[in-house]
């Protein structure tokens, strides 16, 4: 039983500085909650001299980070990337010090590796704050549904990429103009390429798969699209349907001993739990056999936000050393293997910009039919300058066989190009 826990904080940017306020000014709060006496011994960065979001006592900065993970009980590492948070991690488990983290793109990637590692030496590792900020889902999924088996979850993961869309559907913005608001506002990095390309929600899709379905997935697995070609045609001609477009992870069992991972934007109907998540705000739709349909929403990043589930998992961790108890191993026990996209089925938008000729259109839907698609929907705007805009909705198809379609369809002199590909979540909801 542990007489006081002595935590090392590694990381003092927005969450890392945000997590230090919270465990020296809630300190008598953490130690009535946990039961122990709450030491923060030092905090590892690269510049003890740097400016903070918040600013601890000078003398808990340093740059022996490894000394620090030497001397706790509980480290948090809140550096990102890779390296060194990697060696960082695997030394800590290794000597049986659990680990709080929220580095998404380093559990994505070695998620597998680490995880062996404290399995084997009875340390725990919890990351909550990787995926959703302060929502709540990780637990839930591994704790609270482990005795139900869950079936789909659809994510709207990252908030930049959603307020830029939310932007160009309220406003109608430019995808452009709506990312530089988004940069203006601090939403969007500078170099924003991880979030409109789809790579950051791709690493919290593995995450909540592996988690979902009690299997290993990294970031290698997830079918990635970002929003860059999405444009403000895009989003007119969705509300003209009554769909709104998002950035979605969606992960979905398929067949008996398979799952589909995949980012991409898609159009859900405007009556969907999803499509009123408006802003920076993420939120995660849950379908599993016994408990139906649940979803969680709430702000997705943010330093106080992502602080506040990051020392929730040390509290969790905290509570476990207290009470002498070991940790218990995560069981990867269903082994679901990632499929290609090729079986998915679903419902298509498909945009295509043609030649105003007789013909044309009755052309296309031909093509269409002798791959199997049906089209459900379809509108055709007023020709201008000898061509014309196709919209049209499909009916449920196998993505492989809408690729090969569109293949042909893009080849024909009479089209100028097929300018928009865009999944279409069912309408049940």
């Amino acid at each position: 039983m542990a007489e006081k826990i002595k935590v090392a904080l590694l990381g003092a940017g927005n969450v890392g500085s945000q997590a230090a306020r919270i465990l020296v000014e809630d300190n008598a709060v953490l130690e009535k909650r946990i039961g122990a006496p709450v030491e923060l011994i030092g905090i590892a960065v690269r510049d003890t001299n740097a400016s903070r979001h918040w600013n601890a006592d000078p003398s808990l900065y340093t740059t022996d980070a490894e000394s620090l993970i030497d001397a706790a009980d509980v480290v948090i590492e809140l550096t990102g990337g890779i390296e060194p948070a990697r060696t960082r991690i695997l030394r800590a488990l290794k000597a049986g010090k659990s680990v709080v983290s929220g580095n998404k793109a380093l559990l994505a990637k070695h998620g597998v590796e680490l995880q062996a590692a404290a399995d084997e030496s009875g340390a725990q590792l919890s990351y909550e704050a990787a995926v959703a900020g302060a929502i709540p889902i990780l637990r839930p999924l591994r704790d609270s549904l482990a005795g139900d088996r869950v079936t789909r979850v659809l994510g709207i993961m990252n908030g930049t990429t959603n307020y830029i869309l939310d932007q160009m559907d309220t406003t109608g913005a430019s995808f452009a103009d709506a990312l530089a608001e988004a940069q203006k506002l601090g939403y969007a990095e500078a170099d924003p390429t991880a979030d409109v390309e789809g790579h950051d929600a791709a690493s919290k899709a593995a995450i909540v798969a592996s988690l979902a379905f009690h299997s290993d997935f990294t970031i290698d697995d997830v079918h990635t699209e970002g929003i860059t070609s999405i444009t403000a045609d895009d989003v007119a001609a969705a509300d003209a349907d009554g769909y709104v477009i998002k950035l979605l992870a969606i992960c979905e069992r398929e067949g008996a001993d398979g799952a589909n991972i995949r980012v991409n934007p898609t159009l859900i109907p405007r009556q969907h739990p999803l499509a009123g998540v408006h802003g920076a705000f993420n939120a995660v739709f849950v379908e599993a056999e016994n408990a139906g349909e649940l979803m969680f929403y709430g702000p997705g990043a943010g330093g106080a936000p992502t602080a506040s589930a990051v020392l929730g998992d040390f509290v969790s961790l905290a509570r476990r050393l207290v009470l002498g108890g070991p940790g218990v191993p995560e069981t990867s026990h269903a082994q679901l293997h990632a499929t290609s996209l090729d079986n998915v089925i679903s419902r298509y938008s498909v945009g295509v910009l043609v030649e105003d000729r007789l013909g044309v259109l009755a052309n296309i839907t031909r093509i269409l039919a002798e791959h199997g698609i049906s089209v459900d929907s379809l509108r055709q705007s007023t020709p201008k300058e000898g061509a014309a805009q196709i919209r049209m909705v499909t009916h449920s198809a196998k993505d492989s066989d809408l690729r090969r379609a569109i293949a042909v369809i893009d080849a024909l002199d009479t089209v100028r190009e097929v300018n928009s590909v865009i999944r279409v979540e069912s309408e049940k909801h």
